[in-house]
């Protein structure tokens, strides 16, 4: 009767980590219960296997979600993300055995929109045994991140690695073969700072030298003492007076302007002026009463206040075509948006843009889909300087393309640009979509 042959330990051990390899790069043997899961997304994924192993790379499809812990967060909050492949491309592909608590994933999530970078995040390591050609189970990463911008912030799943500590220690790095994958979450952040909701409004628009001029506010805190001030262009008078807001927040009240260079009025809360704390300014204009002197000639002329218009560039726009079965970005830019304010007064502007779902063959792409990145260019001059909208989704309810702040003099002119970006669905029918932005300037 013949021997059987002897297999070398290394033999075994090459044997037994191969196996452990093709189910690491199958997509994961970690049986971490999932959190609450986002919305699941279908990515390709190459592993390369540890030299050991003596298997070449694997390309797969990974299923995965991402999942927040606040999708509602403010500028300078913490958000928790959870990074969890759900379904593996393969199961165990040998009869060999997988002891429990031998693999630990790490991995990275990506932000877009708003915000931009990398969450890095990781898991514990614990595993259930997985049975010769049993199926593997699901496994989950988490991590954090502070939010800087107010915005929507997407997020992918981003490469992951597993490192087995069987035998020896090796890493098998599996990495997105088109970045970015698809969405699979967003949030929305906002401001850190409470919205200033403060107004005030004249009794009258003009008056003489010495003339009282009634204040009417709302919305400030209160209780509040709130100084009333003169202002000569961005500077403030010697014309003041005091307020009390009453429990509602309002107040009315006179103050007594000799300035006569006075352009505008002012009330805010605190000792001195804070944009944060106050309102206006609300135009108002001192009358010129000094007298003519005798064989002299009094000469007045009018600057005329026009309108705030736009105009476009052109009115369609083509994105890049993308692959079915495949998706992703279609991009393109807007149509140059010229902006001209020539009203004068105290009054900003502000451009916003809304979406329609785009419509093809059959099938539609949600208007959620679209993001932009906003950029805004002031003419040499002008007294405002524009803003650019946050980067991120437009959507149905729309989203803010440019704006100009309130001041005591406004006005300009502007052109305002922005990159568009169409998240198109991988196997979204062949065909042509079409969707209507639609931009609003107030």
């Amino acid at each position: 009767m013949g021997s059987t042959p002897r297999r070398s330990p290394r033999w075994r051990w090459a044997s037994l980590l191969g196996a452990t390899v093709l189910a690491v790069t199958a997509g994961g043997a970690l049986a971490c219960p999932a959190g609450a899961a986002g919305t699941n997304v279908d990515f390709a994924t190459h592993c390369i296997p540890p030299a050991i192993a003596g298997i070449p790379p694997i390309d797969g499809t990974t299923t995965a979600n991402v999942s927040v812990d606040n999708t509602s967060p403010k500028v300078g909050d913490t958000v928790t993300v959870t990074y969890t492949v759900v379904t593996p491309a393969a199961s165990n592909p040998t009869d060999l055995a997988l002891p429990a608590d031998i693999m630990t994933p790490t991995g990275k999530v990506t932000l877009g929109g708003a915000q931009t970078g990398d969450v890095t995040v990781a898991g514990p390591k614990k595993n259930d045994p997985v049975p010769g050609k049993g199926a593997f189970p699901s496994f989950s990463m988490t991590g954090t991140f502070t939010v800087t911008q107010p915005g929507a912030i997407t997020l992918s799943p981003g490469d992951y690695n597993i490192h087995t500590s069987y035998i020896l220690e090796l890493d098998t790095p599996c990495t997105v073969t088109n970045p970015p994958a698809p969405v699979s979450e967003t949030v929305t952040a906002t401001s850190s700072t409470p919205t200033n909701t403060r107004a005030i409004s004249l009794g009258s628009a003009s008056g003489n030298p010495g003339d009282s001029v009634t204040v009417n506010g709302s919305n400030f805190t209160p209780g509040a003492t709130v100084t009333l001030a003169g202002r000569s262009g961005g500077t403030q008078t010697a014309d003041t007076a005091t307020a009390t807001a009453n429990a509602q927040g309002s107040f009315s009240a006179p103050i007594t302007v000799n300035d006569k260079t006075t352009t505008g009025i002012v009330a805010y809360e605190g000792s001195s002026w804070n944009a944060d704390k106050g309102a206006g300014p609300a135009a108002y204009v001192v009358n010129d009463t000094t007298p003519v002197p005798d064989g002299s000639q009094k000469l007045t002329t009018t600057v005329k206040a026009g309108t705030l218009s736009m105009s476009q560039a052109g009115d369609a726009v083509a994105l890049s075509a993308v692959d079915f079965g495949k998706g992703g970005a279609s991009t393109g830019s807007l149509q140059t948006v010229t902006v001209k304010d020539f009203r004068g007064g105290p009054a900003g502007w502000s451009l916003t843009g809304k979406v329609t779902d785009f419509t093809g063959p059959g099938a539609k792409i949600d208007a959620g889909k679209l993001s932009w990145t906003p950029a805004c260019v002031t003419k040499a001059g002008s007294p405002s300087t524009c803003k650019a909208g946050s980067a991120g989704t437009v959507g149905g309810s729309g989203a803010t393309l440019a704006s100009t702040p309130d001041s005591t003099l406004t006005g300009g002119e502007f052109t305002v640009d922005a990159g568009l970006s169409l998240d198109v669905p991988a196997f979204t029918p062949p065909g042509s979509y079409s969707g209507v932005l639609t931009l609003t300037l107030t």
